[in-house]
């Protein structure tokens, strides 16, 4: 049993979910670093004790986690891995980016899980403690695919199986057999945008962690804004591997998807499930 526990928190309701899950699941202490800007008044306040940094100070945050003696540290919230290319960081953070040879999402963040574990911090599965927030198979709408959508649902997931090995993203939109868009660092809801854009209403939408994913950082999250930037693209469908996305605002989500048609749907993918214990 974990007691002493650190999450690094981005924006958005995620690390909230997570301080009040641990708390819920007997952790005695759970505390946060905060990124000015980003990390929500919500989480900050569920915290037992709040660490505040910059976005330009990640080293100095993590040093000051590895002193600490924390047990475990959690990655959750969003952090646009476009900022760290464009942000004010110190030379040691800078220098880390630069010998990458490949950038991306993976990358960029096994970097920064490597750098916290350098400094005795054990860096641990995102999902941890989520257990009403990652969905089974079925679907979670009043309805399920219609017959087109159930077909091009299969090609989507085929065709983020193989995006997977290259770590390109995590989401692809097919409408009638045709690929609309692929998500690479622009992330999903620009994704979703561009196949709007392209296609018109009735594509449909896969979303998925590849086979052998770190699940330590990452994770495929879905939340209200998807769903409503979905909506405005006229995307009709969204299937995703059971028990390995995180599902944010889950009655909010449910309930908009129900009202306007669009069906929510976990698809067995033979994977592992992402861990909700230590």
């Amino acid at each position: 049993m974990i007691t002493k526990l650190i999450i690094i928190a981005g924006a958005g309701t995620y690390p909230e979910l997570i301080v009040r899950g641990a708390k819920k699941a007997g952790v005695l202490q759970v505390d946060v670093v905060a990124i000015k800007g980003s990390t929500s008044r919500g989480t900050v306040k569920a915290a037992d004790h709040v660490h505040w940094i910059t976005l330009g100070g990640i080293a100095q945050g993590i040093r000051w986690v590895g002193a600490e003696g924390y047990e475990g540290v959690i990655l959750a919230g969003q952090i646009n891995p476009l900022s760290l290319f464009r942000g004010r960081f110190d030379e040691e953070i800078k220098a880390e980016l630069r010998a990458l040879p490949v950038k991306n999402a993976h990358s960029i963040f096994k970097r920064l899980v490597e750098l916290f574990e350098a400094v005795g911090a054990p860096v641990l599965p995102a999902s941890l403690y989520m257990d009403d927030n990652l969905p089974g198979e079925g679907a979670l709408t009043a309805r399920g695919f219609s017959s087109s959508e159930t077909s091009d649902i299969a090609h989507a997931q085929a065709v983020v199986r193989d995006m997977g090995v290259h770590d390109v993203g995590q989401t692809v939109a097919v409408k009638a057999g045709m690929v609309l868009a692929v998500e690479a660092f622009e992330g999903t809801n620009a994704a979703i945008r561009r196949a709007g854009k392209l296609g018109g209403r009735g594509g449909v939408l896969f979303k998925a962690a590849r086979e052998g994913h770190d699940m330590r950082f990452d994770i495929p999250v879905v939340g209200l804004k998807t769903l409503k930037t979905m909506k405005k693209a006229g995307i009709t469908a969204l299937g995703f591997q059971a028990r390995r996305l995180i599902l944010l605002d889950r009655e909010a989500v449910i309930a908009f998807a129900n009202k306007h048609n669009i069906a929510l749907v976990g698809v067995d993918s033979g994977l592992p499930s992402a861990p909700l214990r230590p």
